[in-house]
């Protein structure tokens, strides 16, 4: 059986090659690359009757006055267009309403390609976008509160069930701040391709969630073998916990990345954003819940976190009988 108690600290010190980079990332300016939900624009998707080319599409999006249009090719003649908030009609004194920039778009490109369609469109205002931003925040910080209460409850049989709810939520923030740390790089590699939107918070916090999840079966079976194996060390206990579930945490996230990957490659530009999010954070929520959690509850055990925590690491074996 692999010693996975006495190989902790390579499993940190990996942890720390995805973290470190993608943590500079962020901290410097322009950290993450917003989309409209965040600075506020429109978003639509339009479909040609005839063949279009990108460049000619940007092209006629410049004489528009939108040069900092951008736009992606979604599948044959779908293309998706981000561009600042167009300005509605305005009534005048006579009582006539003015041509708004949609109108004016429609008849620039159906002058250009021919038929056309606006299939969708989407405006964020910047008060929507400060909104997302602010709820997303207490999203997270509920979510934490919730998880840490939940664990501190479900393993009140062993002592200091504290640290299974401190180490679940270092974990699932380990895997947030891996994805948006990547996300952040590639926002800096391809500007045009990543960026942040409403639907990257939602795969954020699906990836919390199904960090903790998987947290928890390893940390329930830690807690059954506490008890059942009362005569082993801390460490051969956790080793076996998590040779016990390693294959049902690999089998249910394989299940799901693959999934995730024939979305990436066929589900189009739309979502690609949020499959890539889902796609990062459930395979690092994988490897956090085998190798981060389990192994900051067994650090914790040996007083290592000491510098961290200001009390000596003592047992975690039940408080009473189960």
């Amino acid at each position: 059986m692999f010693d996975f108690v006495r190989n902790r600290r390579m499993f940190y010190l990996l942890s720390a090659v995805f973290l470190v980079p993608g943590i500079i990332s962020l901290v410097l300016p322009g950290g993450l690359n917003p989309g409209i939900d965040f600075t506020s624009g429109t978003i639509m998707t339009i479909q040609f009757d005839n063949p279009v080319d990108t460049d000619q599409l940007r092209g006629a999006f410049n004489q528009l006055g939108h040069s900092e249009a951008v736009i992606q090719q979604s599948g044959g003649s779908t293309f998706v267009v981000r561009t600042r908030p167009l300005v509605q009609p305005q009534q005048t004194e006579s009582g006539d309403v003015g041509t708004s920039e949609r109108q004016q778009i429609e008849q620039k490109l159906t002058q250009d390609f021919g038929t056309m369609q606006i299939l969708n469109l989407d405006q964020v205002s910047p008060l929507i976008a400060e909104q997302i931003v602010r709820y997303a925040i207490l999203a997270v910080a509920a979510a934490s509160v919730c998880i840490l209460g939940y664990l501190w409850w479900a393993f009140n049989k062993v002592s200091h069930p504290v640290r299974f709810g401190t180490t679940a939520i270092v974990a699932l923030l380990h895997d947030a701040l891996v994805v948006l740390g990547i996300f952040s790089i590639l926002g800096r590699l391809f500007p045009a391709q990543i960026e942040i939107e409403a639907t990257f918070i939602v795969a954020v916090l699906t990836v919390i969630g199904f960090s903790v999840h998987d947290t928890i079966v390893v940390f329930d079976r830690i807690r059954e073998n506490f008890i059942r194996r009362s005569g082993e060390t801390f460490e051969d206990v956790v080793n076996h916990s998590l040779a016990q579930t390693m294959t049902r945490s690999l089998n249910t996230s394989l299940t799901v990345i693959l999934t995730l990957v024939v979305l990436m490659l066929f589900g189009g530009v739309t979502i690609r954003t949020f499959v890539l999010a889902l796609l990062i954070g459930i395979t690092t929520g994988t490897y956090s819940s085998i190798f981060v959690a389990s192994m900051l509850l067994v650090s914790w055990h040996f007083g290592e976190l000491n510098f961290l925590w200001p009390f000596r690491g003592r047992s975690l074996r039940p408080a009473r009988a189960s």
